[in-house]
C-alpha cells in the first residue's frame, strides 16, 4: 500500500487550491492508495484537492474550524499488519515514545505515529516505532509561502519504506527542507538517508519492542 502524508497546508485566503504552488504537490501525490492529513486543512477545498489522487482521513488540527466526515481528532488504521496513528500535535516530537502515545493517542500503542503542526520535516525510528512528520508542502519551516515537503509510506507486509519528499523551490524562494528516507524490514532499519547522502545503520541499534507483538 501507497500513502501519502501530507499536513499544515494552511491555505492561504487568496490561494484556491495546492495546484496555485505548481504541479509538484499534484505530481507527489499521484499513484498513491490513501492519503493521511495531519492537521490544520484550514479549509476543506484542501481535501476535496487531495481526494482527486486518493480517499483520504484527517487528523483535526488547531485551526480546523469546520466539521468534516473525513476529520477526526485522532486516526488508527491497521495497514499490512503495521498500526497506525495520527495526531496533529506531538510537540515535543522528542519525547519517549510512550508519553507521545499518553498525551496524543490517549495511551494507544502503534507502530507508525504520524503527526504535523512544527511545519519542519522529521522522519525517525526510535523505542520500535516510526515517527514522522511530512512537514509542509506550502509553509515549510514556517517561512513564507513556498514548496515544502511532502510524505510517502510504502507498507508491505514486514517492511516500511518512508519518504520525506523535497517538492523543489519557489521561483525566488529557497525551499529550506532536506529529504530523507529510511527502510524498516522486520523491525529493522536497513537503509536510511539525509539530503540524499546515506546513513551509517550503526547509528539504528535493534529496538526494544514497545508492545507485545502481534
Amino acid at each position: 500500500m501507497r500513502i501519502g502524508l501530507i499536513t499544515d497546508t494552511h491555505l492561504p485566503s487568496l490561494t484556491r487550491s495546492l495546484d496555485e504552488l505548481g504541479s509538484s504537490v499534484g505530481d507527489a501525490m499521484r499513484g498513491v492508495d490513501l492519503i493521511l492529513h495531519a492537521g490544520d486543512v484550514t479549509s476543506p477545498r484542501v481535501l476535496d484537492w487531495c481526494e482527486q489522487f486518493a480517499p483520504v482521513l484527517v487528523a483535526e488540527g488547531n485551526n480546523d474550524l469546520f466539521m468534516d466526515p473525513r476529520m477526526s481528532a485522532v486516526q488508527f488504521l491497521d495497514v499490512e499488519g503495521f498500526r497506525v496513528g495520527m495526531a496533529h500535535e506531538l510537540r515535543p516530537e522528542s519525547r519517549p515514545i510512550q508519553q507521545l502515545f499518553a498525551s496524543a493517542l490517549g495511551g494507544e500503542q502503534v507502530d507508525i505515529l504520524i503527526g504535523g503542526d512544527t511545519h519542519v520535516e522529521r522522519l525517525e525510528y526510535r523505542e520500535g516505532v516510526l515517527l514522522v512528520n511530512s512537514g509542509s508542502p506550502i509553509l515549510p519551516h514556517h517561512l513564507s509561502t513556498r514548496l515544502g515537503t511532502i510524505g510517502i509510506l510504502e507498507v508491505t507486509p514486514g517492511r516500511v519504506r518512508a519518504e520525506i519528499v523535497h517538492l523543489g523551490h519557489s521561483d525566488g524562494l529557497r525551499n529550506p527542507t532536506k529529504p530523507r528516507h529510511m527502510v524498516i524490514q522486520d523491525r529493522l532499519v536497513v537503509e536510511a538517508s539525509l539530503d540524499g547522502k546515506p546513513l551509517s545503520l550503526a547509528d539504528f541499534p535493534p529496538p526494544h519492542s514497545h508492545r507485545p507483538s502481534a
